[in-house]
């Protein structure tokens, strides 16, 4: 039987895109054997505090606006420094040596996307988690590609999406967007599921 671990999507989602990108990126995440997975909205974290300190994963995602993470996941960000960081830094738990990944979505190509995967992995050190990274080449940056192929946009630290900004989530973001999402998910659950195995050897 596989390790089992638990993985949590912890999202904003302004006009619904960016919840199409954390909904792709639970299904990968769910698709590791023995994975139980948890889609966290922002504006309801206050009653899963609890339950992310028990998970193996956290993976983290918000739309950028104007360069960097919304200001409703900049608002969670900000409350674990009371809730989780203080526990850290004194010597408790807190979230030290869990899994932690990101993605994000804007409506421009780029949309300084980059910035707000920096600011995710920041975060995520700041509590010293293990940062994941997308573990894909550049999907589209060639005459023999597409814009149909895994990571079209070319990120590196985690998983960039687009959306058109007078379009709804029925619309965007793109397919292939979605299965790069959901690479992301499935690549956070098999790193923390091989980590949770070595610490049940180890203990």
């Amino acid at each position: 039987m596989k390790q089992a671990i638990t993985v949590a999507v912890v999202y904003h989602s302004g006009y619904g895109h960016t919840e199409k990108q954390a909904q792709a990126v639970a299904k990968g995440a769910a698709a590791v054997e023995g994975s139980e997975v948890l889609l966290v909205k922002v504006d309801q974290v206050e009653q899963y505090w609890d339950r992310l300190q028990q998970c193996d994963a956290l993976i983290f995602g918000a739309p950028t606006y104007m360069g960097s993470a919304s200001a409703q996941f900049k608002g969670f960000m900000d409350a674990t420094s009371k809730v989780v960081f203080n526990a850290f830094q004194n010597g408790g738990a807190g979230w030290g040596d869990k899994v932690a990944a990101g993605f994000t979505n804007s409506a421009s190509r780029s949309g300084d996307k980059l910035a707000t995967l920096q600011q995710l992995a920041i975060f995520a050190a700041q509590h010293g988690m293990h940062w994941v990274n997308l573990g894909l080449a550049p999907g589209h940056n060639a005459s023999t590609t597409s814009e149909d192929t895994l990571n079209r946009h070319g990120f590196f630290l985690g998983a960039g999406a687009q959306s058109d900004a007078d379009t709804g989530p029925d619309l965007g973001p793109s397919q292939a967007d979605l299965l790069t999402a959901e690479h992301l998910g499935k690549r956070v659950a098999g790193v923390a599921r091989q980590l949770a195995a070595g610490r049940k050897i180890l203990a």
